[in-house]
């Protein structure tokens, strides 16, 4: 069974760019002869990485996103670990994302459908309320007045 992955993986900054798209092609070339399908390969170019990694401080980032079997892209990070151009990288299983995020959409568009629904119980329970209640005056409450004399202190 075919699920949808995304494989990033960050290549050394000191490689060329004719390298670099040989290691992209063999990574491809891996994954359709495993009968997996590469849907995109995105190069999202030089950039500094947050912390040292490998001692290098920035790479190039790579993003393929994969359609393949859960043996074939065990293998492919098998490559991606041995490769010594790949200084790191990380699979991501999009359908369970997806999942996920469809969840969190359902969720939100009933939270969006119950406050555009009217809100008749609270004006209702307004309205039945006594009215001889509400003519009653409130008593209000005892004032405290400000004492009437000052102290100065005289030096």
């Amino acid at each position: 069974m075919n699920r949808t992955y995304e494989i990033m993986f960050i290549v050394r900054p000191d490689v060329e760019e004719a390298e670099l798209d040989k290691l992209i092609e063999g990574f491809s070339a891996n994954v359709t002869n495993g009968g997996g399908e590469v849907k995109s390969v995105e190069k999202m170019g030089r950039r500094r990485l947050a912390y040292t990694v490998r001692k290098f401080n920035d790479g190039f980032y790579i993003l393929l996103n994969v359609a393949a079997a859960g043996s074939l892209i065990t293998e492919i990070e098998r490559r991606l670990r041995v490769s010594e151009q790949v200084i790191k990288f990380i699979t991501v299983r999009m359908d369970e994302e997806e999942k996920r995020l469809a969840k969190v959409k359902a969720i939100r568009d009933t939270k969006v459908k119950r406050s555009a629904q009217p809100i008749a119980a609270p004006v209702q329970a307004a309205a039945a309320t006594d009215p001889e209640e509400e003519k009653k005056p409130v008593a209000a409450a005892p004032v405290a007045e400000a004492p009437a004399e000052t102290v100065s202190t005289a030096v």
